[in-house]
C-alpha cells in the first residue's frame, strides 16, 4: 500500500460494496429475500421496472443484513479508524439501499454520516457524484472507492483513494486521477471459483457406475461411457446447486467456524460471478444430458428440483433433510442405471436407502455435537442440540439396516442368477459393518467431519474397506 500527502481536512467518502466490504449487498440481500420469503421474491421484476432504487427499497423493507457478519476489508476498516481517531469527517457513500448501509455505519461506528440510496434515487455512479458534490461542493471531499462506477467520482474529487480489486480499475483510475492510496482488494480469482465447485464432492457421483457393477457390465464400452456422460452431468448440476446453496446460506455459513471460509461467505469470489457459473454449469450439464435416453434426462431434472429444494426449505425441516440425502444418494444409482438401460434390483434400492440414511444422519450428528451444551435451535436446521442421543441411537441403527437387507438378499434366490460362487459374498457383511461402526465411534469422539463421504474420501481405512470388498466381489462370480 502506497501513499501521498492526504489533506485530512476535507471529509473522505466511502464507498460500501466492493471497497469497504468484499461483497455486494443487493445481491447478499436478494438472495436473504430469495430464501426466507420465495413468493415475493417473484415479484421483483415487477418492482425493477420502477428502477433499482426502488428494487433495492422494496427489498430492504423486507430484508435485512446482520452487519457484525460482513467480509470487511480489514485494512480499509483499520485505516478508516485511524482517520477518525484524527479526526477526520467520514461519510459512508453508497449505492446500497439506506437501510442496509445505516445498518453497517451504525455497526463500526466511524461514519459521521450516510449518503445512500433511498425510494427515488440511486446513487452510483454520476448521481452519487451530484449527491457529493451538492453536500460538499467541487472538489471538496476525497473519496475511496474500487469499481468503474467511481471513475467520474474520483475525476472530480479532491483525491482518490482506491481499492484495487483488479489490474483494470487500477489502470482506468490512473488515466482521470492520480490515485493517493491503494489498498489491495483482489478476491481469489479463478481459484475461488473452482473452490466453490467442489470438484472433491464429484467423487459421489461414482454411484451412478454402480448399476454397471451390479450388472457386471463394467468392461462394457457403450453402457460404460453413456455412465461417465450421466458423471458429468450430476457432477455439473451439483456445483450448480452447491453455489447456489452457497449463496442463499451466506449469513448462516458465517456464523460457522469452517464455513464462514468458503469464496461466497468470506468475499473471496463475487456473487455475480457466482450466478453467472451457474447458468454456466447448467448449460454443461444440459449438453452432456443431451446423448443420454430421456429418462435420464427426467432423474436430472428431478434431482437439480430436489437439490434445489433442499438447499432452500427442506434442510430446515426434521427428518424431512435426511431422508431427502437418503433419497438423492439413491437417486444417483437411478440415473446411472437409467443412462446405461440396466434395471436397477429393489434390493440394491432398499439397501442404499438404509445405508445413506445413517450418512446422513452421520452428517446431522456432527453439526449437532458442536453446538452441544446449547439451549437454542441450530441455525439453518429442524435439530436441538437435545436430539443427539436419538440421532445416536437410529443413525447406526440405519445402517446396520442396510446390512440385513444384504443378508436377506444373499438367501434370496435372486442372487445365484448373478453370482457362481454368492457363498463367498458374505464375507462382505462383517466388513460393512466395520466400517458403518467405525463412523458412528468417530462421530461419537468428535472426530467425523460434517460430511461422511467427503471423509471416506480421504481415509485410508475406508479404501483398505473398499478393496477388500472389490476383492471379495471379484472371488463371489
Amino acid at each position: 500500500m502506497a501513499m501521498t500527502t492526504t489533506e485530512r481536512s476535507l471529509p473522505l467518502c466511502v464507498d460500501l460494496d466492493g471497497t469497504l466490504i468484499a461483497t455486494d449487498l443487493l445481491w447478499e440481500s436478494t438472495f436473504t429475500l430469495i430464501r426466507t420469503r420465495p413468493m415475493e421474491a417473484a415479484l421483483m421484476p415487477i418492482w425493477l421496472l420502477k428502477g433499482r432504487a426502488n428494487l433495492k427499497a422494496r427489498i430492504g423493507e423486507r430484508v435485512g443484513v446482520d452487519a457484525r457478519l460482513l467480509p470487511y476489508r480489514a485494512e480499509v476498516v483499520d485505516y478508516l479508524r485511524g482517520e477518525r481517531a484524527r479526526g477526520r469527517w467520514l461519510v459512508l457513500a453508497t449505492a446500497a439501499d439506506r437501510r442496509l448501509a445505516e445498518a453497517v455505519a451504525e455497526h463500526l461506528d466511524v461514519f459521521d454520516e450516510v449518503v445512500a440510496s433511498d425510494d427515488g434515487r440511486n446513487l452510483k455512479g454520476r448521481e452519487k457524484l451530484a449527491a457529493l458534490q451538492a453536500r460538499f461542493g467541487a472538489g471538496g471531499f476525497d473519496y475511496l472507492g474500487d469499481s468503474r462506477a467511481d471513475l467520474p467520482i474520483w475525476e472530480a474529487a479532491n483525491k482518490a483513494l482506491i481499492v484495487r480489486t483488479d489490474r483494470s480499475i487500477e489502470r482506468r483510475a490512473a488515466a482521470v486521477c492520480s490515485p493517493s492510496l491503494i489498498f489491495d482488494g483482489a478476491g481469489g480469482g479463478p481459484k475461488a471459483l473452482v473452490k466453490a465447485l467442489r470438484p472433491h464432492q464429484w467423487a459421489k457421483n461414482v454411484l451412478v457406475f454402480v448399476a454397471l457393477i451390479a450388472a457386471h457390465q463394467v468392461f462394457h464400452l457403450g453402457p460404460l461411457l453413456k455412465c461417465g456422460m450421466a458423471f458429468l452431468a450430476f457432477s455439473f448440476t451439483a456445483s450448480a446447486v452447491y453455489i447456489l446453496n452457497d449463496l442463499l446460506d451466506l449469513e448462516s455459513d458465517r456464523r460457522h467456524p469452517r464455513k464462514r471460509r468458503r469464496p461466497f461467505a468470506s468475499g473471496a469470489a463475487s456473487i455475480p460471478a457466482g450466478v453467472g457459473l451457474i447458468v454456466a454449469l447448467l448449460g454443461a450439464a444440459t449438453a452432456a444430458a443431451a446423448f443420454l435416453p430421456p429418462s435420464f434426462i427426467g432423474l436430472l431434472i428431478l434431482y437439480l428440483a430436489l437439490t434445489t429444494a433442499y438447499s432452500v426449505y427442506l434442510k430446515r425441516k426434521l427428518m424431512v433433510d435426511v431422508l431427502c440425502l437418503a433419497g438423492l444418494y439413491t437417486l444417483r444409482i437411478l440415473a446411472g442405471g437409467a443412462a446405461a438401460s440396466i434395471v436397477i434390483s429393489p434390493w440394491l434400492m432398499a439397501f442404499s436407502m438404509f445405508f445413506f440414511l445413517s450418512l446422513a444422519f452421520a452428517k446431522r450428528y456432527t453439526e449437532l455435537t458442536a453446538a452441544e451444551g446449547s439451549l437454542e435451535k441450530i441455525p439453518g436446521r429442524g435439530y436441538w442440540p437435545m436430539d443427539l442421543e436419538l440421532i445416536r441411537s437410529v443413525g447406526p441403527t440405519s445402517g446396520y439396516l442396510c446390512v440385513l437387507v444384504f443378508c436377506l438378499y444373499l438367501n434370496s434366490p435372486d442372487v445365484r442368477t448373478h453370482y457362481g460362487r454368492p457363498e463367498v459374498l458374505w464375507l462382505s457383511c462383517p466388513l460393512l459393518l466395520y466400517w458403518i461402526s467405525r463412523i458412528w465411534f468417530l462421530a461419537y469422539r468428535e472426530q467425523l467431519d460434517d460430511d461422511p463421504v467427503a471423509f471416506a474420501l480421504r481415509d485410508r481405512i475406508s479404501y483398505l474397506i473398499g478393496g477388500a470388498m472389490m476383492v471379495v466381489l471379484g472371488a463371489s462370480l
